[in-house]
């Protein structure tokens, strides 16, 4: 096989030459026929251009020169077809099927387009062009995963291309994997230090990561190179809001109002901070100038509706939604609130019409037959609501939601083995999601499948080590069976440091102390897990189990009470604890006498 450079080389020759013979048989087009008005002249015939019998690769450029000429003239099922002849005569060349790639590519030929540019690519792999294009059709079709591998090597390639790995950045947010996303961020920073979109999203992430102090500090990064830009400063109101910092968050939005007056978000913003400080004033002030800029039923009273609907002011929310459809049927987002906000009121049959009139091509389909499927579900229509979920399943089998809601059904109804099914079926359209994946782990759990839960639980953190809920379960689990403690108090305090507030991750913690015999250290985080999250048997349970040892008895006995309330499934062996706590009460205050 001849070299790839020498090829192209030839190949450009070739298709050079044709063109002048193209070019010279255009120029005598007059005394021809012409093509259609607008179309440029019609292209010369196959026969016209002397081929040279046995050589295919002059076969091949003439033919990749008529596509061409086709393309110019929009005609892209001729050039298609000229293409095609083309390959078949130098299927060896990577240049041609990247060409075809493209072509079936602008005709949303998916399919197509990628065997095509797979077969340019395992031709030609040190081609760094060519493996971005891939990559770029990958990211299309909404193969990420297969599109960050080609990203990868494209990089390999060219290791500083700024656009590449702002790219795979972007991918490995999407795909939730930050700390990936993280190392990317930081080199782009180090090669461009003022690359103020690597700045952003680097503050993205840490918001993501719950890092307030280190996305505030890369928002400020941005900010000091474009000072008052718009999206932010949002998102550093946003940040400040997030950390209870209303009124930097009230600073920050009226700045952006400033200089952004239409900027419906901010202002809505406001008027929920102001409510929240109980400045009532402003916030009615802000609520007047978004009324006073629109009219009932302008696009703009979307925002005031939502602001209702937040607030609790139903009728007023309802009204303002109502007189958007009524003007503009269109409008799926105001009819898909309308319909919340009749759900919510109740009025049940209002809001499921609501719901049902949202189209299927709209962003609220699925969101809608979540909805209706929870209204079912609330009338004891269980079939139906199943039914519901199944059919808009079967129209988009990447809707994530739509798959944990169906689970959520069956494992309502202790159906375990068939909610598995549906997640199973969810992560074979969506292997890498960790929502589906946690979901799975969990109903592995409730199953008795212990094991398969273990296993589930550690493949989502080699996707997201900062999964919090599974650096928890996989903790708990240790904890619970009394092994690999160090290994388990360390994964549970990472998880506490991603969600410093989730009281079920502090109860872990502090079983994990207990069972490493740490009386003292468990007592201290199981009492403030029991008061974050008061209504927990279990918790309640681990908290008398604590008090036990150190010998609180009587606080043992009141916890150990509290969780039977609950309903407990350890009940039976609580009361035999019940029992035990208080002949060792007695015994103390015998002791004492």
């Amino acid at each position: 096989m001849k070299c790839k450079k020498t090829q192209t080389i030839r190949f450009l020759v070739h298709v050079l030459g044709t063109s002048l013979v193209l070019l010279s048989l255009q120029g005598c087009s007059h005394l021809g026929r012409t093509g259609p008005p607008g179309k440029g002249p019609a292209p010369p015939e196959t026969r016209s251009v002397p081929l040279v019998q046995g050589d295919k690769l002059q076969h091949a450029y003439t033919f990749f020169t008529l596509s061409t000429f086709e393309m110019s003239r929009e005609n892209y099922e001729k050039a298609k077809e000229y293409l095609s002849l083309a390959i078949a005569n130098d299927t060896e060349s990577a240049y041609l099927h990247i060409r075809m790639a493209m072509l079936l590519k602008s005709q949303k030929e998916y399919p197509k387009a990628l065997s095509h540019a797979l077969k340019g690519v395992s031709l030609d792999p040190d081609n760094m062009r060519y493996r971005i294009f891939l990559a770029d059709l990958y990211t299309l079709i909404g193969k990420n995963e297969l599109a960050a591998e080609e990203y990868d090597r494209a990089l390999k390639l060219d290791p500083k291309n700024i656009r590449i790995r702002l790219l795979v950045a972007t991918i490995m947010i999407r795909e939730g994997k930050l700390s990936k996303a993280l190392g990317h961020l930081d080199k782009l920073i180090s090669q461009d230090p003022d690359l103020t979109l690597a700045y952003y999203y680097r503050g993205k992430v840490y918001m993501e990561m719950k890092k307030y102090p280190e996305a505030e500090k890369s928002f400020k990064e941005v900010l000091n190179r474009k000072p008052g830009q718009e999206s932010t400063m949002f998102d550093l109101g946003t940040l400040y809001q997030m950390t209870g910092r209303n009124s930097r968050a009230a600073e920050t939005f009226e700045k952006i109002l400033k200089s952004h007056p239409d900027n419906i978000s901010a202002r809505v913003r406001l008027i929920s901070i102001y409510s929240k400080l109980g400045q009532d004033k402003k916030a009615e002030r802000h609520m007047r100038i978004m009324k006073n800029n629109s009219q009932p039923g302008d696009p703009a009273r979307q925002a005031l509706g939502l602001l209702y609907l937040k607030q609790g002011r139903l009728d007023e929310s309802i009204k303002e939604f109502n007189a958007i459809v009524s003007m503009r049927p269109e409008d799926d987002k105001s009819r898909y609130y309308l319909a919340v906000a009749l759900q919510e009121k109740p009025d049940l049959e209002k809001a499921l019409e609501h719901f049902r009139m949202i189209k299927r091509n709209s962003n609220y389909f699925n969101d809608a037959q979540i909805h209706i499927a929870y209204i079912l579900e609330s009338e004891k229509k269980h079939a139906e609501a199943k039914t519901v979920l199944e059919k808009a399943i079967s129209l988009d089998k990447n809707a994530v939601d739509l798959y944990l809601m169906l689970c959520s059904l069956y494992e309502n109804q202790k159906d375990y083995a068939t909610a598995i099914r549906v997640l199973e079926e969810g992560l074979q359209n969506n292997p890498n999601n960790v929502d589906m994946m946690f979901r799975l782990g969990v109903l592995l759990d409730k199953s008795g499948q212990k094991t398969a839960c273990l296993k589930q639980m550690k493949k989502i953190l080699e996707i997201n080590p900062d999964h919090a809920d599974s650096l928890n379960y996989v903790g708990y689990t240790y904890a619970e069976n009394g092994i690999n403690l160090d290994e388990a108090l360390a994964m549970i305090k990472k998880a506490m440091r991603l969600k410093p507030d989730s009281g079920y991750i502090i109860d872990s913690l502090g079983w994990v102390y207990y069972q490493k015999g740490q009386y003292d250290q468990a007592v201290r985080y199981l009492e403030k897990s029991a008061r974050i999250t008061p209504d927990d048997p279990t918790i309640n349970e681990h908290l008398g189990e604590a008090y036990f040892k150190i010998q609180a008895y009587e606080k043992a006995i009141k916890y150990f009470n509290k969780a039977i309330s609950l309903k407990n499934n350890n009940e039976k062996k609580i009361r035999e604890r019940i029992s035990e706590a208080r002949q060792q009460l007695k015994k103390k205050r015998e002791g004492l006498q």
